[in-house]
């Protein structure tokens, strides 16, 4: 057991060592500001994860749910109670524990859509550039057609479409899926555009002539030799797609068409607090808004 485990610590030791030793890893320590990004959103993601624990009440069990403390001001204000470090919703939910089960709403969606529009605009994008010809030309003619559509229409589009194939209360309980979809079908003709262009360069070069020689079929040469020569424009991309998937995620909840006003996502808190902004009770917007904005930042 003891030389498992110095096996294991070995293994680890020499993992982060090669991750640090490149070229990303120093640019990485070396920046201040990734650093403390990279801390600020494993801070939120494990918050969201352990919400059941983190979180001082859960905003699903109606037994912590009070509507004698609908609007109860944050603590150091003027009739702030010390229960309530943010304060509470109109439904005398605490905004603190609202906010990170609503993060873990919004990281679900943006990490399901952003994988969805990766594997879908990846796929096209290798595939079109790899094989030409007529299919390379439909691929890239819908992919330009669908950039000229801004995202947050696309997924109105397809988020409208579902609504008019499946019932309202199937919705609702789809309502994530719908999402997922929505925002990835928005997202991939980014992938799809960068990888082709990639896979152009790759092609010509000697190892894949090499790879044609010896016989080895479009698969393989495809997706285990050129794709993992081609990945990282493609995470860089994933990245700031990322914040974009949440960022629209938020939004069309905002506007009424994301998940169910149960859910207690960022965009619904930030819809119904808006209701409220101007009569005193701001802090329903105010935390939703500025926890959105951390988030997507980092």
């Amino acid at each position: 057991n003891k030389n498992k485990r110095r096996t294991c610590i070995k293994m680890i030791s020499k993992a982060i060592t090669k991750v640090f030793d490149n070229d990303v890893g120093y640019s990485f320590l070396k920046s201040k500001i990734a650093i403390i990004s990279t801390i600020v959103f494993f801070i939120i993601l494990f918050c969201s994860i352990f919400a059941e624990l983190v979180a001082p009440y859960n905003p699903f069990d109606p037994i912590n749910i009070s509507l004698m403390d609908a609007f109860t001001p944050p603590v150091w204000t003027e009739g702030g109670s010390l229960y309530f470090l943010l304060g509470t919703d109109q439904q005398g939910r605490d905004m603190l524990s609202t906010m990170i089960y609503g993060a873990r709403i919004s990281l679900i969606v943006g990490f399901a859509s952003i994988i969805f529009a990766m594997v879908l605009g990846v796929f096209l994008g290798v595939t079109s550039g790899y094989l030409g010809g007529r299919y390379e030309i439909i691929v890239m003619r819908f992919t330009d057609v669908q950039l000229t559509i801004p995202s947050i229409l696309m997924a109105l589009l397809v988020d409208g479409i579902a609504r008019g194939f499946i019932s309202k209360s199937l919705h609702n309980e789809m309502s994530i899926y719908v999402l997922i979809l929505a925002i990835g079908i928005s997202e991939w003709p980014q992938f799809a555009r960068v990888t082709r262009a990639a896979t152009l360069v790759e092609k010509n070069k000697e190892y894949i002539s090499a790879s044609r020689i010896i016989g080895l079929s479009n698969l393989v040469i495809m997706f285990k030799h050129i794709l993992p020569n081609i990945l990282r424009p493609v995470l860089v991309i994933a990245t700031i797609g990322l914040a974009l998937a949440i960022i629209t995620e938020s939004t069309l909840s905002f506007l009424g068409v994301g998940v169910p006003p149960t859910t207690p996502s960022l965009g619904t808190l930030i819809r119904f607090g808006n209701n409220f902004l101007f009569s005193g009770e701001w802090w329903i917007t105010f935390f939703p808004a500025i926890f959105l904005v951390v988030l997507a930042l980092s």
